[in-house]
């Protein structure tokens, strides 16, 4: 199947950089560019990409504004988010917001279409760098945590062993690799979390293990 995608940017030459490094690719196809968040919308409800790479910095509607909407919408868009440095003081309000992870625009060409990939997949794109960012926003905003007790005492042993490691950016293949268990074993488990909490995606899950106090700041994978 071929991997749809929308390029938002303001920048023409970032969107026309990006479209050519990704048309080069053969299971990836360039549906159409956006300039700003409104016109993101505009084209997503339009286009229906599977993939939305979404530049946060933007006048009028910024990538925030319209990573929400879009997944409010629940158009079937995963939402890449285009980030200049890891340490991007929105890369965790983007998260927040629904984008199913991040990228630095520096990407090389595989590094780039393979993000496009991995969010396709359903998977989350949480490098080591963003999990030390997440947690260093939680420990900064203090205590506050929207998980209750009960949600996590839905889980079983194994399920909030799973969710740690989906937290700290794990893949599913590192986390069967870790855990001695198949790759397909790993899928299960993540699918049930995602259902026993009411989650969308592995990052909403990545970001409720930090919400509930399953990943610290200083604790393992910080």
């Amino acid at each position: 199947m071929t991997i749809r995608v929308l390029i938002v940017d303001d920048q023409m030459m970032v969107r026309e950089g990006f479209s050519v490094l990704l048309g080069a690719q053969p299971d990836i196809e360039v549906v159409g560019e956006a300039v700003d968040g409104l016109d993101a919308l505009r084209k997503v409800a339009e286009l229906r990409p599977d993939v939305v790479l979404m530049d946060i910095r933007m006048p009028g509607m910024n990538g925030l504004e319209a990573t929400r909407e879009i997944v409010a919408a629940d158009a079937g868009a995963k939402v890449l988010v285009l980030t200049t440095f890891d340490l991007d003081e929105y890369v965790y309000q983007a998260l927040r917001s629904g984008a199913s992870g991040f990228l630095l625009k520096d990407a090389s060409a595989r590094q780039l279409a393979d993000g496009v990939r991995v969010v396709a997949d359903g998977e989350a794109l949480l490098a080591p760098t963003v999990t030390k960012r997440l947690i260093q926003e939680f420990s900064r905003l203090g205590t506050a945590r929207t998980p209750t007790p009960e949600r996590v005492g839905d889980l079983t042993e194994r399920e909030t062993e799973v969710l740690v490691l989906v937290a700290q950016g794990r893949s599913n293949a590192e986390i069967a690799e870790h855990l001695v268990v198949a790759e397909s074993t790993v899928k299960t488990h993540v699918s049930r979390i995602l259902v026993k909490l009411g989650l969308r995606d592995r990052t909403q899950a990545a970001v409720f293990a930090y919400e509930a106090g399953l990943v610290r700041p200083g604790g393992p994978g910080a």
